[in-house]
């Protein structure tokens, strides 16, 4: 059976609900965006969401865009490899200032997170001087994403628990009771 087949299990309104909740994963403004009442949104939004055949037409919906726009594992893996990689002494010059962005490397203009540069000047001179500030990625967080991408584990939780138990002996007759009913 096709996926236009499938489909049919859908309202119109389901079918409009699906594809205005890829837009932001919000279920009530994608039921208000549908058709559906502002007053009841948020009660019909996340119960469409249990819908099989919903969850189902999600599924399908996000498979095709992730298709569209080529963004699978491989591309979120590479581009996390890629930030890690960056290297501060690539965007300033050989006297540590800040190079043009037009010949920072593609790396760069894509990961940097902000640029604010601030014109500032001294007094009645024409001295005017810049300060420029470059925020720059989330090292640590890219390393925990990776980390947890290709599972290394190394940002794992660990949990520990004490846990108290009491033993006392059991009886010849206890212990064969209870073989008993663990063979049955």
């Amino acid at each position: 059976m096709s996926k236009q087949a499938d489909n049919k299990k859908l309202t119109d309104k389901q079918e409009m609900f699906c594809r205005e909740y890829l837009i932001d994963l919000n279920a009530t403004q994608a039921a208000i965006r549908a058709g559906y009442s502002e007053r009841t949104a948020r009660s019909i939004g996340q119960r469409i969401l249990t819908n099989v055949d919903i969850e189902k037409r999600l599924s399908e919906l996000k498979d095709d865009r992730n298709e569209r726009v080529s963004v699978n594992a491989d591309y979120v893996l590479d581009r996390l490899i890629q930030i890690d990689q960056l290297d501060v002494a690539d965007i300033l010059d050989e006297n540590g200032e800040l190079l043009p962005v037009k010949d920072w490397s593609k790396a760069w203009r894509t990961s940097v997170n902000a640029i604010e540069v601030i014109q500032m000047s001294k007094g009645d001179m024409d001295i005017e001087t810049f300060l420029k500030k470059v925020k720059l990625p989330d090292k640590l967080k890219n390393l925990e994403l990776l980390g947890k991408h290709v599972n290394v584990q190394a940002f794992k939780d660990k949990i520990e628990s004490d846990v108290n138990l009491s033993t006392k002996p059991l009886t010849k007759e206890q212990a064969k009771s209870i073989i008993d009913e663990l063979g049955e």
